[in-house]
């Protein structure tokens, strides 16, 4: 038991992060995976205007 007294905070947070994670679709109206598709979709989208960028650039 001596090793929960040592991680007691991070013990302590895991339900309250599982708790977020499962009310989150509720007052968001999406559910997690699909969001992280949408933040990875406008990441990809984002890395290619950069390279566009880059490469129009070097053109000139």
């Amino acid at each position: 038991m001596q090793r929960n007294k040592e991680l007691g905070s991070v013990d302590s947070h895991m339900p309250r992060a599982v708790r977020y994670l499962r009310e989150w679709p509720a007052r968001h109206g999406r559910t997690v995976h699909n969001q992280v598709i949408r933040g990875a979709s406008y990441s990809l989208g984002s890395g290619a205007v950069s390279l566009l960028i880059v490469w129009f650039e070097t053109r000139r």
